[in-house]
């Protein structure tokens, strides 16, 4: 088709260009937050699939880990919980040369049935060497326990006694069966 005129053609040439720039105006816009997305999204799924490469690579770390967990926490048995708790403190106090001044264990209860959390207060006596060493102890056994705070006074006018209140939680797992 041959265009005889010149003003048709500058007016065909001029809505063309019109177009093509109300076209790309209106549909650019969208697609480029589509594709955009899109990429987000496609960085998303590869950094989860890495991450979870990378776990199932850890696998064996982390059953061992679990493993060990288990073999730290106390017996579900509640008499026996509390044998196995008095006699790291004796290890402790054997450690430490600390004097005993009372122990008073507590079940807290818990919502999950998972495990259950036996609560100790432990008040001990000596010099701040024993004490340290009483704590150094405490926190390097393999026993799942943790210290939820600590008081300290002292008994004599020159601070050569110190009573020391430590309160621990320690962790008995009902359940021993990994979860997958």
């Amino acid at each position: 088709m041959q265009i005889k005129n010149r003003q048709q053609f500058l007016t065909i040439v001029t809505l063309t260009a019109v177009g093509l720039l109300a076209l790309d105006s209106i549909v650019r816009p969208p697609l480029m937050k589509l594709w955009n997305d899109r990429a987000k999204e496609i960085r998303t799924l590869k950094n989860q699939v890495n991450d979870g490469n990378r776990e199932k690579s850890q696998k064996d770390f982390f059953q061992k880990r679990w493993a060990e967990i288990q073999g730290a926490s106390l017996p579900n048995d509640m008499t026996a919980a509390e044998q196995q708790l008095y006699n790291g403190l004796n290890g402790w106090l054997l450690f430490s040369y600390a004097n005993l001044g009372g122990v008073a264990p507590t079940w807290r209860p818990v919502n999950d049935p998972a495990y259950k959390i036996l609560e100790c207060r432990v008040d001990v006596s000596g010099s701040i060497d024993q004490l340290a060493r009483f704590l150094y102890s405490l926190e390097t056994d393999p026993m799942a326990l943790k210290v939820q705070s600590i008081e300290m006074t002292t008994k004599d006018a020159n601070g050569t006694v110190i009573n020391m209140g430590v309160q621990v939680s320690a962790l008995v797992l009902t359940s021993t069966d990994i979860k997958k």
